[in-house]
């Protein structure tokens, strides 16, 4: 599923137009980002946790040349599955 088949099926199951669950889904997506950006968790109750982690800087290997680098330290965001999704699956 994409976002435009996301879209359309909120329109559907909540009976509103596919530009207000765009503007929801939106919403929702823009929460969530500005929540990870400041470095808090986005918890939803039996769907999962939206959390960042920190990956430390380390050593690595250009594919093509075999040639060793450095890649930097970064924030990544992580999702963890709660047990509602778990056990639907």
């Amino acid at each position: 599923m994409n976002k435009s088949e996301l879209i359309e099926h909120i329109a559907k199951q909540a009976d509103i137009s596919k530009a207000a669950a765009t503007r929801a889904l939106e919403a929702v997506i823009g929460g969530v980002k500005t929540t990870l950006k400041k470095g808090g968790s986005v918890s939803l109750v039996g769907f999962g946790t939206f959390t960042v982690t920190k990956r430390l800087a380390r050593a690595g290997r250009n594919p093509r040349t075999g040639a060793a680098i450095k890649i930097k330290a970064a924030k990544v965001p992580k999702f963890r599955p709660g047990k509602g999704l778990k056990d639907a699956l």
